[in-house]
């Protein structure tokens, strides 16, 4: 593994599965003997994320690390200051805060927030960030239909920002529907040189502190696929 790398993990949108990802990879890497460590850099509606990734790392970094911007509305950063009249966050505050983690482990994960176009800030979003940083992105997506869309926009955005690090994650439903059985190969056919991995469907309680350790045991083999082979 490359020393002090950074791992983006985004998403086709909100609610995909980016916080359990990045919590199994983070439990995964820690139990592999790594110096990794995981952010979340903002945090709408509730901060039970971020308490879970600082959970994982046992309390190495403290929450407003893990999460240093927090808006108590479920809305996207940019339009969540603006409805409070609040000061934006610059571009450049975001990455001072990432850096700051970075030189701190020598792995760091980074929960991103929604999708690649999500405004975080004034003349920013979730794209410009993975494009500022150098980083190898994660992209994660719900194994249902409509999920080919979703992926394809968000992997050709990418691309056109000239991110070309990139993997695909697909997460399986409770109650997967017909398309999730083709979807796999469909995206690995439509972007061949991007690696395209699944998995399962871990449960309702999968986003506590012991499942995901029970989890990350379970998918070992799975998670060393997801950060290896290649350039992750």
């Amino acid at each position: 593994m490359d020393v002090r790398r950074i791992i983006f993990i985004t998403g086709t949108g909100t609610g995909v599965g980016k916080t359990l990802l990045t919590a199994l990879l983070l439990r995964h890497l820690r139990m592999e003997g790594h110096d990794a460590l995981a952010m979340k850099p903002f945090c709408s509606g509730s901060r039970q994320d971020a308490r879970l990734l600082q959970r994982l790392q046992k309390e190495d970094l403290t929450l407003d690390q893990t999460n240093p911007f927090f808006f108590s509305r479920p809305l996207a950063p940019w339009v969540a200051v603006r409805e409070n009249g609040g000061r934006q966050i610059p571009l450049s505050e975001v990455l001072r805060r990432i850096q700051a983690l970075r030189r701190l482990g020598k792995i760091l994960l980074v929960e991103g927030s929604g999708g690649v176009l999500v405004p975080l800030g004034e003349g920013y979003g979730v794209a410009d960030l993975i494009s500022r940083i150098p980083c190898a992105t994660i992209i994660v997506a719900p194994n249902r239909l409509g999920t080919i869309n979703h992926v394809l926009l968000t992997v050709k955005h990418l691309q056109s920002i000239e991110v070309k690090e990139v993997k695909i994650v697909m997460m399986s439903e409770r109650s997967p529907d017909f398309s999730s059985r083709s979807n796999i190969n469909a995206i690995s056919e439509l972007l061949p040189e991007t690696g395209v991995f699944s998995l399962p469907y871990l449960g309702g309680r999968a986003l506590n502190v012991a499942m995901v350790k029970q989890n990350a045991k379970y998918l070992k083999i799975t998670l060393a696929r997801i950060l290896g082979g290649g350039s992750l």
